[in-house]
Parts: structure tokens; C-alpha cells; sequence
């Protein structure tokens, strides 16, 4: 029978918490044994294990009485941690407690409840919520788990991965958590209130809030196993305490910052390495080519060999050659599923290392390998390594890492992995098999940093090396809506890096005509103007070109507004690298829901058309069309630009704003409405920023002397932390890069560029800063080189400069 606890409730502050030390003890005391990290409690029919991980982290493990109570994580990095923990039991309840976090469970029903260290309600689960319902999963018995966990009156919920139904704020809602293309299945609840839970569990997961609490119910699970992320109050802290569990995301290479180009797909190293040499000649800037699949043939039974079949691509070394020598780099579509004529296939079927289900293509039958086994994974970098990687491939474009399932996914799930069943671990899959490449990428060298571009992703995946996109979404304006909440909502789970393809990757069925069609057009450009602001700007799609020359000539509205995003891309480098540098050794997020900075401001709790880029700027893409008309899909559309329209954006209270673009400051806590011409996003700067900018270049790099740009936007006190290192490598993670503090003191009118800390191989010892101080008149927008500046020489000593 499903254990089904009661408890008497008190309502504390709007939320329902076990009875308190002073109740009633009651009428048989259960047992509990308290260790180092925390105390195990055993009722009539449970077992529950709390451990405290660090004092803001808190694990809890439930199974019923007599089971093993294992589980091996596959997501988790750290262990246990002893600590100041302090102990008490009284009137049934037994409480154990860090610094910052007290922990109570009830002895009678388990039930656990958090709080903060002043003994304040933090979180709580839902009395009568557990559940285990006993199942057999390849004939070995296991469970169906469920938790919920109670919301206070207003709380907002955030997380759960990335899913494309619009949502930012996920109360009252239902999510199938479960690894599908467009769909990112993270099972991390981030709550408003300042704290959060990873629910730590690979298969597929029912979440669902409602009266009756907010409920994780997974289909197989031998435990109830799940930790407390106790941010303090603050949602970057949660995000810490989820990266500090978890692991770490490390620094990209520098020139991934840069603009990226690719479609379904390039059909041969000619027209591959033509794109990268007509980007050269219109001085467009490029950083990336991507080389997408059937480069190994157009025989199906070769699918994915890893190896250069195709005749159209004859000398890959010298494609890849050719591209380092205009100075882009390369990444290339790598799949998890093999033909039947590949030598990786024979291998991995000699050792019984493939699954047997249908995926794509259908036919002939290519099957998928067992991420979940060592072995596998060798076999797969082996093949890697030899046929690619050797090449001097700058980095992966990992697809389908779902991996991609043709219906009816139960018989799917029989497949038997090392850990049991596929249906027991199948949303880790991502997880396990970029692991594998990002582990032994490194064990190969540490020249070259892993970057991996991948459209699914687990819990823990951050640490490795990965670059996550959308999947293959519609080319429609209510998608490219939804790809801003999808973006925020994995970046509150606690995975930092986000894109999507821009101008989305079926345009087929809506614009026929494809880029021809001005509709089309349109909705391209909008999208490229969001993708700016993502952590990876990247055009790619079926069906029709994407190159800005298929756009139009120099002087055609298109191609215009296009190639000023690309250069403004590339004036936020410094930016840019400096937030990834945050990402990295700040557990920082780059693409930042509202409610994260501005918490007490109640009009962004649910507010998914904004964000912040970094700390200092405000995004608003236009997400629907405003120029171009068209009958039906079929009739290609017309434009009209006589009437500018706008758009209403809301500047986020406790903070002054700055029109990016004509430097005109408006107060905070108000919606203005932002002239929108085709070549404008809405673009804001928080009042108190020092914002580092680029030169103009045509790849990362190409200017690495050239002087620096620091616009200052006054209205309030603010500072900045310029990062630099060698670009690529690992080097930093042995101390060599160097920062420099920038600090802006509002009522001095002075800017403070501290004393450089740390060095690194090349590092300039002099450089270069024009300091701008924007207003209404001077410094806006890209049109910055007629600005007044104050030029500075800096040597690495303090210098301080009066505007």
C-alpha cells in the first residue's frame, strides 16, 4: 500500500509547517540516530535521512522500512560535509541545524520541514504527498515515487528545464519532464522566495502544482531522494548552491562569443569554406562555420561513422586548414546513433553496447549506443578523436542527445542500460554522453577548451562544457515569443547557456518562399536581434539559406539591420567574456529572469517578453511582425516603413534606465512605449553601469590592442570586473587571467579603474580605455567614435578619472 502519512498542521506566515519542539510529544516516540552531517529518522513504515551537504545544502533520503536506501547519483559531485550542526528532539520532532538552515522531522510521520536559521518557514513538503507504489521494472521490484512540497499564498515557481509552452512562472501548472526534442527536462524547482529543490531523479517525471502542493512524480524510483537548495533569500544564490552540488561551468574558447554560421545543410567543403571567404569579402564579421550531417555520405547505412566519406568532402584537414587560416574555427554535427555498415557500429554492437529502438532516420534501422556504459564512451571518443578531432575540429555540435525516440516510447524504455532499466535513467542520457566527450576531450589535451552545442541537457550538465539550443522549432513570431521564457527558465534551473537557431528551423510550412519572402525576412532579422543577446549567436535552418548575403545587398533594409547586430555582437565582447568569466567563478547566469534582480518589484514575477543580459542591460525583442503584410502564407508579403510603430516596454522598478540607443534616461517602475524602426530592439542600460566595449573587428581577436571603450551611464553608484586571459585553454584554472575593477561613483562623477589583479602569458602591460560618460547628446548607440571621451593610459596601477 502507498504510505500516506497525517499530520497535525500550524500555519505560519500564509505556510503550513509541522507542529513545533513545544508540542505535544506524541504517543509513541519513533527512533532517530544523528551523525556528523545529519540525523536518520525511522518511523513505523519509513526511513528518512537528512544530510547536510554544506550549510545551505540539505539532502533528504526517504524509503520505506527495510529497503536498501541507495542511490548512487549521477548528478551530484560532492558528498556529505561535516559541519556546526546543532541537534535537538523534542515533542516528537527531532531538528538538526546549520548555521543557515534548520531542518525538522517529525518522528511520527517523517514529514520534513525547513527553516531559516532565525527559524523563519523556508520550505516544507506536503503533508500526506509521499507516495511509494510498488512496480516491478524488468522484473526487478522497485516503486513509482511521489513528493510534493506546499507554496506559500503568491509564490512564485520557476525552472524545470526548457519547455516551449510559454511559462516563466510555473504555479499552477503541469510539466512532463521527459527529454524531447524542443523540450530540456531539468528537474530543479527554483522558488521566488529565495530557495530551491533538485529532485534527483532520471526518469520521466510528472511535475504538477496545484492545492495539493507542487509534486514531483516520477516513474521509477527505488527512493525518495532530493536536496535543499537554500539560496538566502536570493535567486543568484540558489543557482550557487545548485552549481556548487552539481559542479561548475567551465570558460568557453573567447572567439564561441563571436557570430556563427550554419544550415541544413552544407553539402560539400567547397561551398562550406565559400561561406567563411564571402563573410571575408563583404567585411561582415564571422567566428564559427558549422559542418551539419552527411558529411560521411548519403547512404543511410553509413550514418554517422565519424568519418569523411562523402567524395564531396576530399581533404578535410585542408578544409579545416583553410577555415584557421581566414581566422574562424569549426564545429561539426556528431549524433548518438550509428549505420549498420559503420565500424563504430560493429564495435559497439560486438560488446552489446546499442540499444535496440527506433529512432531517426527510420530507415534503415541506425541504432543508438549506451551512453550509460564506460565502455561505450570510450569506443565513441575513440572514433572521435581518430576521425575528427585529429583534424583540428575546434569543437561538437552534439545532436539529438535526447536521444531522439520514435514513437511508442514504452517498449523503448525495456532497453537495459548498466544502472537497469532505459526507463529508469533515460532524462540523463545528455548528461552521461557529453560527459564523455567533454572528460576525455580534456584527457587529450588542455590547448584547446571543450565546446560542445547540444539541444538537450540533465542536471549537472553545466560542468560539461556545454552550449545549449532550442531544438527544432518553428519559424513562427509566437515561437520566437516563447524561446525568451524557455531561455530564462533553464537559466533558473541552473544551466547558463542558452541559443536558439535564428529565424527558427521549419520555415517550410509557413513561408513557403522562404528567405524570398519578405515576411520571412522580417521575422529573421527580430530573431537575429534577440539572438545578440543570447550566449551563442547562431543563424541555422532548413529548407532555405541563411547567409546575410541571401538577405540582400549592402544598402537593402534586411541586410542592414542584420549586419548592425552582428557588429553590435562583437562591440560586447569584452562584456560579454567578462559575464562568462562570472558564469564561471561566480556561479552567475547570463540570461536573467526579472525577478532575479528585481525581486520586490511584484509586475515582473511572471513577466517573460524582458530579461537582463548580464547586470546591466535590459532586452526587450520585438516579437511580432510590424512591417510587412501578406495575404496568406503562399503570396510573399509587402513591406511598409512610412509609419515607425513601438513597442511597450516595461523598466523594472528600484533602478534608473538608459535607452542604449539615444541615451535618454527614464525612471523605473513604468511602462514607456520604444520606437521600434526595423533596425531597433529595445534596448536599456541600467543607470550605474560601466559597460566595456570592443573595437569594430571581423573575428575575435583580430584587434587585440586595439583601445577599449568604457561607457559610463550615470543616475547611481556601480562597478564592473573586466575579465581577460588567453582566450582559450585552461590555463586560467590555475590562476593565470587578470581582472580589472571598475568602479563608478556617482556624486564624485568618477570612475575608478583599480589596480589589475593577476597576469597571464601575452598579458599587455599597457593598454588603451576611452571613457564615455553617456547622455542624451553623446556616446549612444553604435555611433560612438565622434563621442567625447577621456583617453586613459593604463599601466595596471590605479587610475582614477573626474567626468
Amino acid at each position: 500500500m502507498p504510505y500516506s502519512p497525517k499530520i497535525t498542521l500550524l500555519s505560519v506566515n500564509g505556510l503550513a509547517v509541522a507542529l513545533g519542539l513545544g508540542a505535544a510529544l506524541p504517543a509513541r516516540a519513533q527512533q532517530y540516530q544523528q551523525s556528523a552531517t545529519g540525523v536518520t529518522v525511522t518511523t513505523d513504515s519509513l526511513t528518512v535521512s537528512v544530510q547536510f551537504y554544506a550549510p545551505d545544502i540539505v539532502r533528504v533520503l526517504k524509503y520505506p522500512k527495510g529497503a536498501p536506501g541507495q542511490h548512487q547519483s549521477l548528478v551530484v559531485e560532492q558528498g556529505p560535509t561535516p559541519g556546526k550542526l546543532r541537534y535537538q528532539a523534542r515533542g516528537g520532532v527531532v531538528q538538526v541545524a546549520s548555521p543557515t538552515t534548520q531542518v525538522r522531522v517529525n518522528q511520527q510521520t517523517g514529514y520534513v520541514s525547513f527553516f531559516t536559521a532565525q527559524g523563519q518557514p523556508l520550505a516544507a513538503e506536503q503533508p500526506g504527498s509521499l507516495r511509494f507504489r510498488p512496480k516491478t521494472d524488468l522484473g526487478a521490484p522497485t516503486y513509482r515515487v511521489r513528493q510534493a512540497f506546499q507554496l506559500a499564498p503568491g509564490e512564485a515557481i520557476y525552472g524545470l528545464g526548457q519547455h516551449q509552452d510559454g511559462h516563466l512562472n510555473y504555479r499552477g501548472q503541469q510539466v512532463m519532464l521527459k527529454q524531447r526534442n524542443t523540450d530540456i527536462a531539468v528537474p530543479v524547482l527554483h522558488s521566488g522566495r529565495g530557495y530551491g529543490v533538485f529532485w534527483d531523479n532520471y526518469s520521466t517525471t510528472q511535475f504538477a502544482d496545484s492545492d495539493k502542493g507542487a509534486a514531483f512524480d516520477s516513474e521509477v524510483g527505488d527512493c525518495v531522494d532530493y536536496y535543499l537548495l537554500n539560496g538566502q533569500g536570493t535567486a543568484d544564490g540558489v543557482v550557487a548552491r545548485y552549481r556548487q552540488l552539481t559542479g561548475q561551468a567551465p570558460m568557453f574558447p573567447r572567439w564561441t562569443l563571436g557570430f556563427w554560421q550554419s544550415k541544413e545543410r552544407y553539402r560539400s567543403q567547397d561551398e562550406t569554406v565559400g561561406v567563411v571567404e564571402k563573410y571575408r569579402s563583404l567585411k561582415v564579421p564571422l567566428d564559427g562555420i558549422v559542418q551539419d550531417w552527411q558529411y560521411w555520405g548519403e547512404n543511410n547505412d553509413l550514418w554517422n561513422s565519424t568519418e569523411f566519406g562523402n567524395p564531396r568532402f576530399p581533404d578535410p584537414a585542408g578544409m579545416v586548414r583553410r577555415v584557421h587560416a581566414l581566422h574562424a574555427h569549426q564545429i561539426i554535427s556528431v549524433w548518438p546513433s550509428f549505420g549498420q555498415k559503420t565500424k563504430i557500429f560493429r564495435d559497439l554492437q560486438r560488446d552489446s553496447l546499442l540499444f535496440d529502438f527506433i529512432t531517426w532516420p527510420r530507415t534503415p534501422h541506425v541504432r543508438v549506443y549506451d551512453a550509460f556504459n564506460p565502455k561505450a564512451r570510450d569506443i565513441y571518443w575513440s572514433y572521435l578523436n581518430k576521425n575528427i578531432f585529429s583534424l583540428g575540429m575546434d569543437g561538437w555540435w552534439m545532436d539529438a542527445t535526447e536521444p531522439d525516440q520514435i514513437q511508442p516510447f514504452d517498449t523503448d524504455d525495456d532497453n537495459r542500460t548498466p544502472l537497469g532499466s532505459l526507463r529508469r535513467v533515460r532524462n540523463a542520457f545528455p548528461l552521461v554522453t557529453t560527459q564523455g566527450v567533454y572528460q576525455h576531450q580534456r584527457a587529450t589535451t588542455t590547448d584547446k577548451r571543450v565546446f560542445i552545442l547540444t539541444r538537450s541537457a540533465f542536471a549537472g550538465q553545466q560542468r560539461n562544457g556545454t552550449m545549449l539550443w532550442s531544438g527544432d522549432v518553428d519559424s513562427r513570431w509566437d515561437v520566437l515569443a516563447k524561446q525568451i521564457p524557455a531561455a530564462l527558465s533553464l537559466g533558473m534551473a541552473g544551466l547558463p547557456y542558452w541559443n536558439s537557431d535564428i529565424g527558427g528551423f521549419f520555415p517550410s510550412g509557413q513561408y513557403p518562399k522562404g528567405v524570398q519572402d519578405p515576411a520571412f525576412q522580417e521575422l529573421f532579422v527580430r530573431w537575429q536581434q534577440f539572438a545578440a543577446f543570447t550566449a551563442m549567436m547562431r543563424a541555422h535552418g532548413e529548407f532555405t539559406p541563411r547567409e546575410i548575403y541571401q538577405f540582400g545587398q549592402p544598402g537593402t533594409w534586411a541586410y542592414d539591420a542584420l549586419e548592425k547586430f552582428i557588429h553590435l555582437r562583437y562591440r560586447l565582447q569584452p562584456y560579454l567574456y567578462s559575464n562568462n568569466w562570472n558564469v564561471t567563478s561566480r556561479a552567475g547566469t547570463l540570461m536573467r529572469a526579472l525577478p532575479m534582480d528585481f525581486p520586490r518589484d511584484p509586475k515582473v514575477t511572471d513577466m517573460s517578453s524582458e530579461y537582463m543580459f548580464g547586470p546591466a542591460l535590459l532586452v526587450r525583442p520585438v516579437t511580432e511582425s510590424q512591417y510587412v503584410t501578406r495575404p496568406n502564407k503562399n503570396v510573399p508579403g509587402t513591406t511598409d516603413f512610412a509609419q515607425v510603430k513601438n513597442q511597450p516596454v516595461y523598466l523594472p522598478a528600484g533602478a534608473q534606465w538608459v535607452d542604449f540607443w539615444t541615451g535618454e534616461r527614464q525612471a523605473g517602475g513604468q511602462t514607456v512605449q520604444r520606437a521600434t524602426p526595423i533596425d531597433v530592439l529595445p534596448l536599456y542600460v541600467r543607470a550605474g553601469s560601466v559597460l566595456p566595449l570592443g573595437p569594430r573587428q571581423q573575428y575575435t581577436g583580430e584587434k587585440a590592442d586595439a583601445p577599449l571603450e568604457l561607457r559610463v551611464y550615470p543616475g547611481a553608484d556601480g562597478e564592473f570586473t573586466l575579465y581577460e586571459d588567453e582566450n582559450d585553454n585552461y590555463n586560467y584554472e590555475h590562476g593565470a587571467y587578470a581582472t580589472i575593477r571598475l568602479r563608478w561613483n556617482d556624486r564624485a562623477r568618477t570612475l575608478t579603474l583599480d589596480k589589475r589583479t593577476g597576469t597571464y602569458p601575452g598579458m599587455p602591460a599597457r593598454r588603451t580605455f576611452r571613457v564615455v560618460l553617456v547622455d542624451a547628446q553623446h556616446g549612444t548607440g553604435l555611433g560612438d567614435e565622434t563621442a567625447p571621451a577621456r583617453e586613459v593610459a593604463y599601466t595596471g596601477q590605479q587610475v582614477a578619472v573626474k567626468l
